[in-house]
């Protein structure tokens, strides 16, 4: 048999997970890991797992937002104009809040489509859900126009909201500059910063109070969206 090349191997991976093999997000998510890790330079690896480290170690996880605090109310644009303020949405029952990198990031896409997945459920116990990420309205319209999103996906310029939850950080230099070459972030965003927000998921109930919050420094791990569900049910009945 043929031997397979690395960007096959990742593809084949990719194409899996596409299918809808019933796997759940972690799973996706890990297949998505170790096909990086087969094909990407060993130097590549380790600058990325740095990067993960530093972020941990920063102390920015014992400084985000956490379960009981309130969550700040925010009001943002859709790409289309369309204004969500979470205190208004938070009239109608629980919100999960979610955040993302950008339309670049694998692992974002494949959280973010699992999300859209399981949105009747979300919807079925009551909760809203909306994503954010620091990309300029551009970016994030072609996001949500490539996976026809049917919640609301809003820019966050210079991660303004982020920053009062405290879940913003600077990428070490080695992965600013991978990001600014490969994915443009810089561009992307419309700064210079080199920040990014981590992949936090947060439940509000409706008096404003956080119930559930996934907090991790590891981009490649995120909330399941079976937990954001449960999350949602248990903020409803409070």
């Amino acid at each position: 048999m043929k031997k397979m090349t690395p960007i096959l191997i990742a593809l084949s991976l990719s194409l899996a997970v596409s299918k809808g093999s019933g796997e759940t997000l972690k799973e996706q998510l890990d297949a998505k890991k170790a096909a990086f890790l087969e094909t990407a330079p060993p130097e590549k690896a380790k600058s990325y797992q740095d990067g993960i480290d530093t972020v941990a170690a920063s102390g920015i996880l014992d400084r985000a937002l956490h379960v009981g605090d309130k969550a700040p109310d925010f009001e943002l644009k859709t790409p289309e104009g369309k204004k969500v303020q979470l205190s208004e949405l938070l009239k109608s029952g629980p919100v999960i809040v979610t955040w993302y990198r950008g339309g670049w990031c694998p692992y974002c896409n494949l959280a973010l489509l699992a999300l859209q997945k399981a949105l009747p459920d979300i919807q079925a116990a009551g909760g809203q859900l909306v994503a954010l990420n620091p990309e300029l309205d551009s970016y994030t319209a072609e996001t949500i126009g490539k996976n026809h999103f049917e919640f609301d996906v809003l820019s966050d310029p210079g991660n303004k909201v982020a920053r009062e939850y405290g879940i913003v950080f600077k990428m070490t230099p080695d992965v600013a500059a991978a990001m600014r070459d490969n994915a443009k972030t810089n561009t992307r965003n419309g700064d210079e910063s080199d920040e990014l927000p981590l992949a936090a998921s947060y439940v509000i109930a409706q008096d404003g109070t956080i119930t559930y919050a996934f907090l991790d420094a590891d981009y490649r791990n995120r909330a399941e969206p079976s937990d954001l569900v449960q999350a949602v049910q248990a903020a409803a009945k409070k």
